[in-house]
């Protein structure tokens, strides 16, 4: 069994005469009222947005160049080798 959302929220658009026609005459060819051509519509785009926000573009060669680097360690800066073979001060409480 299907469970939908409770619709208890409202949304409210104003629209040029063309624009309501144009959706009218799209959700009528879907068999859809206004309503629910409208949210679909809307879920659909944002959805479509949202997913693409998480996504980060970048040419290819330079996706391979960033990987290369991710493979070659960093070089130790030469203060933090010094540091590396003295003891660490230690504080009793």
């Amino acid at each position: 069994m299907l469970m939908t959302a409770k619709k208890d929220r409202r949304i409210e658009l104003r629209a040029d005469a063309t624009t309501e026609r144009l959706i009218a005459r799209a959700a009528e060819a879907l068999g859809e009222s206004v309503s629910s051509f409208t949210l679909r519509a809307a879920k659909e785009e944002a959805r479509r947005i949202l997913a693409s926000s998480d996504v980060t573009w970048m040419p290819a060669d330079q996706f391979d160049e960033l990987l290369a680097t991710l493979d070659e360690p960093d070089e130790v800066p030469p203060v933090f080798r010094r540091m590396a073979g003295q003891p660490r001060p230690y504080k009793r409480s």
